[in-house]
């Protein structure tokens, strides 16, 4: 089955995602597999300073990755991935949205 949607990683979210440990690393694969069908999902989208972004969450964890989707070229673009703590995967997110 191929993917509507293409994946790429913002460089530091590329960084910070391959530090992540192995059974993290599967989970946010197994949900990115269905988020590269339809990226849009209401519940998962994120307001003020990250409108127009989404988030994926490990509630077990404490993990986010937070990503975008950019309709033009068909790509979900991952931002962030990391720890909730103080909302840190969320800010390093916001200083990387262009």
């Amino acid at each position: 089955m191929t993917s509507k949607y293409g994946l790429e990683f913002h460089p530091k979210a590329l960084k910070e995602f391959s530090k992540l440990g192995a059974p993290i690393r599967e989970q946010f694969k197994a949900k990115l597999a269905k988020v590269l069908e339809e990226p849009h999902i209401p519940s998962a989208m994120l307001r003020g300073g990250l409108k127009g972004t989404y988030k994926i969450k490990l509630r077990g964890s404490g993990f986010r990755l937070i990503y975008k989707v950019e309709e033009e070229r068909l790509i979900v673009l991952v931002l962030s991935a990391g720890k909730r703590d103080k909302s840190a995967a969320y800010e390093r997110a916001q200083e990387r949205v262009s």
